[in-house]
């Protein structure tokens, strides 16, 4: 069965179908919380919740422990809210599972349980049957953009819209960071007016033209000298790594291949970029920009790269990804300089 939607699960509550259980899973842990929070908010009022809102870690519980957490009553309430957190502490042999199991068959209508699986962890499968499932995916570069303008609003954050694309540049899909980041620039300007691109570039520590994407971007416009000087500068920014470098270049590279291919078979102007549009919207693929916008680049830069030059530009990128993950390498920042040379070594070689 396909996992609910948040939507559809906002829509039931607001008509008070208010589910007794809800799991939620997936790798965007921000997501999880966020959506928790709103149950916690739909269901108990702020004077409720001393004595009808208990969050646990699943770690923490016991057999007995979980059985009275579950099936106590709601206090001056017509219900209470449960969280569990941290499903994959429990062993899979471990007596709370049977127990939740048990719950899970005839669960009270005075409580509503929420229950989160890490990231990482595949969802188990007696929950999605019993439960409302929701799976949380670390959403694209479209969503994370709508994500970012519609907390900054809830904080009453005014931002240009190039420093929300700067920060969103900058900082990637990590919604983590980017809660911090827009906590820190509501903490700094609150109301004091439209936030722009230079405030935010001085609060992140990372200024226009120094981002991933700028590296990807000189990488694939083969500017060899400015993407060797960019990976000095990037790499060292908070929240980046070497292999976070290597999987955007992997799919900005997979990107052009895929423009080349259907360049090869006719498609030309206007019509390879609805091409390419058509694939993206068909496979939503995570890290990638506005769509129409990454359409359009991939089918100028396409132009500029041969078949068989991507795809040793691909295996190349491959073989960087596995020697970062390898655990006899010491030296990130010699890696992706040894990319970006071999790139260059196979341009010439050509």
């Amino acid at each position: 069965m396909r996992p609910a939607t948040v939507s559809s699960v906002r829509r039931e509550v607001e008509r008070g179908a208010i589910a007794p259980v809800y799991y939620l899973t997936g790798d965007a842990d921000v997501l999880k919380e966020e959506f928790t929070g709103w149950v916690i908010a739909s269901v108990l009022s702020p004077a409720a919740r001393d004595f009808n809102l208990d969050i646990r870690n699943a770690g923490d519980l016991d057999p007995a422990g979980l059985h009275t957490l579950i099936e106590t009553l709601p206090v001056f309430a017509e219900r209470r809210v449960v969280v569990i957190k941290g499903l994959e502490q429990w062993r899979p042999s471990a007596k709370t599972w049977e127990v939740l199991a048990r719950y899970l068959e005839r669960p009270s209508q005075t409580t509503v349980l929420v229950l989160l699986h890490g990231a990482g962890e595949e969802p188990d499968g007696r929950l999605v049957r019993a439960a409302v499932h929701l799976d949380f995916a670390v959403p694209g570069a479209e969503a994370v953009r709508e994500w970012v303008a519609e907390r900054a609003e809830r904080q009453g954050l005014a931002m240009e819209p190039e420093a929300l694309e700067h920060l969103v540049r900058a900082v990637g899909p990590d919604l983590a960071r980017l809660r911090t980041e827009l906590d820190k620039l509501a903490a700094a300007y609150g109301a004091a007016g439209p936030v722009g691109e230079a405030q935010v570039a001085q609060l992140i520590g990372v200024h226009r033209g120094q981002t991933i994407d700028d590296w990807v971007e000189a990488v694939v416009r083969r500017d060899w000298p400015w993407a060797l000087a960019l990976t000095d500068v990037v790499l060292p920014q908070a929240g980046v790594t070497a292999v976070r470098m290597v999987m955007a270049l992997g799919t900005e590279l997979i990107g052009l291949r895929l423009a080349r291919a259907l360049a090869d078979g006719g498609a030309t102007g206007p019509r390879l970029e609805r091409a390419i549009l058509e694939h993206l919207r068909r496979i939503r693929p995570a890290g990638v920009r506005n769509w129409a916008t990454q359409a359009r680049a991939w089918a100028t830069v396409a132009a500029q790269w041969s078949g068989p030059a991507l795809a040793r530009a691909i295996r190349a990128t491959y073989q960087a990804d596995r020697a970062l993950k390898a655990t006899t390498v010491s030296d990130d920042r010699a890696t992706l300089r040894t990319l970006v040379l071999s790139l260059a070594a196979m341009e010439q070689a050509a």
